[in-house]
């Protein structure tokens, strides 16, 4: 992705970048309180806010987000390098991973329709006659809308001739599928933990950047520097996403300090097997369908706010979990690589997965080491994992993996939910309450798949070919009910 406009993006890179350098270097405890400083520096021009005080004091809220501390609790006179100590002692990861930058938020203006200079003042007043609530009026031959009485239904604005009235949202608001963000009582966002199922959404739709993730980066960095055995666990949607080949990335986190690195599309292989064979139980059963268990925001989603569909939920491991089985079991600290916010989620609960990086930061971790992908050898590839499970990443790859791994045995209709929102959560409720002509139900949280998540490094567009071609070189799925592959489950 291309940051040099971005500000927010290239801000919160930046400040990834500074702590892994300064890790590096040994002088995070000493000097993580230089890091706003030197990142904007008294003669700085890069100051999109109000002066490079104020900016200093976001990028400090950046650093310590990076440091994976809670902004929120931030005490102010409470040194970065107070907290770069705590980050480096720490046993546990943080419990929640957003955490919002409240001098960062522009503090919206409650979401609303507004009438445009565009207004005609049409004689059949159009919009007065669509609006059930008397929110509109005419005044000096243009409409006005009553804040106080308007509920947001749109239907003036569906009715206007001339689209003169436009629908003012909040990013964040809009965005979240599960109303879990909301203005607090300074007027700032504020996330409701019960509520929020860690999808991102709420971090990718903020244009100031005020929303980030708690990151990990110090407990991996430390895991690194110890005696232990580290391994990266690549998802599959990392292809395309850097400016390499998967192979030549591959050496590239290896150069980075890990011990191992492997591709979860081995993990994604024994998911498709144990999928398919449960479909294929649950079918013969008499359920109605099931649905796919590998997005972890969607998991959340079921468990907080969509529990009549919990019985239609596979039970079948994620290929993180699956991976990181394999890994542990040969003793290594497992470290999962994705491109998702929902995953640090899932680590937290499963004992095998230790920590969770994001695309991004990995990024900031081979910038700030001065290692280039595409400057790197080949690490060969696993010639046994399939093009199915390296495709695990794109809306539809997951189902279209079963159904291939079935071969025929059991014919079934499949459906994909193409990203977790408003709608898509009413739809998922009349699903459960006997709606819909399908029996395998493919969810991802994000627009396009995981290729679509929060913390990606390109547009999906730059992505798919990569993938594809990928896809291509690789062998075909083995069939679930194939003796071989019984071992699986």
């Amino acid at each position: 992705m291309n940051t040099s406009d971005n500000k927010a993006v290239y801000f919160k890179r930046e400040a990834l970048k500074r702590v892994v350098k300064a890790f590096d270097e040994g002088t995070l405890e000493t000097k993580a309180y230089r890091i706003p400083f030197d990142v904007i520096p008294q003669d700085s021009k890069s100051a999109v806010r109000c002066c490079i005080y104020k900016e200093r004091a976001v990028f400090r809220a950046r650093t310590l987000a990076a440091l994976g501390c809670s902004v929120e609790k931030d005490d102010e006179a409470t040194s970065l390098n107070d907290y770069a100590k705590e980050a480096l002692l720490r046993k546990d990861v943080p419990e929640v991973p957003l955490t919002v930058m409240d001098i960062a938020c522009k503090g919206c203006v409650k979401a609303r329709h507004i009438v445009t200079e565009a207004c005609q003042g049409c004689l059949a007043r159009p919009c007065q006659q669509a609006c059930k609530f008397g929110a509109i009026s005419f005044e000096n031959g243009r409409s006005k809308i009553d804040a106080d009485k308007c509920k947001n239904c749109g239907q003036c604005k569906e009715a206007c001739p001339y689209n003169a009235i436009t629908y003012v949202p909040v990013p964040c608001e809009q965005s979240c599928p599960v109303n879990a963000i909301h203005k607090g009582e300074n007027g700032f966002a504020e996330i409701d933990f019960e509520k929020c199922i860690s999808c991102g959404h709420c971090m990718e739709a903020c244009p100031f950047g005020a929303i980030m993730e708690r990151s990990q980066l110090i407990d991996i960095l430390s895991s690194i520097k110890s005696t232990r055995k580290v391994c990266a666990m690549i998802a599959p949607s990392i292809v395309g996403q850097f400016d390499c080949t998967l192979p030549q990335l591959m050496t590239a986190v290896k150069k980075a300090g890990f011990d191992k690195v492997t591709e979860v599309a081995e993990g994604a292989d024994i998911t498709t097997a144990n999928e398919a064979r449960e479909l294929i139980e649950r079918l013969e059963g008499g359920a109605r369908f099931m649905t796919t268990s590998c997005c972890a925001a969607w998991i959340q989603a079921v468990k907080k706010h969509l529990p009549a569909l919990k019985e239609f939920v596979s039970h079948t491991k994620t290929p993180a979990s699956y991976t990181a089985d394999i890994e542990k079991k040969n003793g290594f600290t497992t470290v999962f690589i994705g491109p998702c916010v929902s995953k640090r989620v899932e680590g937290m609960e499963d004992p095998n997965i230790d920590y969770v990086m994001t695309y991004e930061e990995l990024a900031a971790m081979l910038d700030a080491k001065g290692i280039k992908p595409a400057e790197c050898e080949e690490m060969p590839l696993d010639p046994n994992i399939s093009g199915e499970a390296r495709y695990y990443g794109v809306t539809g790859g997951v189902a279209q993996a079963v159904e291939n791994a079935l071969n025929g045995k059991r014919p079934f209709k499949k459906l994909a939910i193409n990203g977790l929102d408003k709608k898509a959560m009413l739809m998922l409720n009349a699903y459960a309450k006997g709606a819909g002509d399908f029996q395998l139900l493919e969810v991802m949280s994000c627009k396009g798949g995981c290729i679509g998540g929060p913390c990606t490094m390109k547009k999906q567009a730059q992505v798919i070919k990569p993938i594809k071609d990928l896809v291509a070189e690789s062998p075909k799925v083995k069939p679930a009910f194939d003796e071989e592959q019984k071992e699986a489950k």
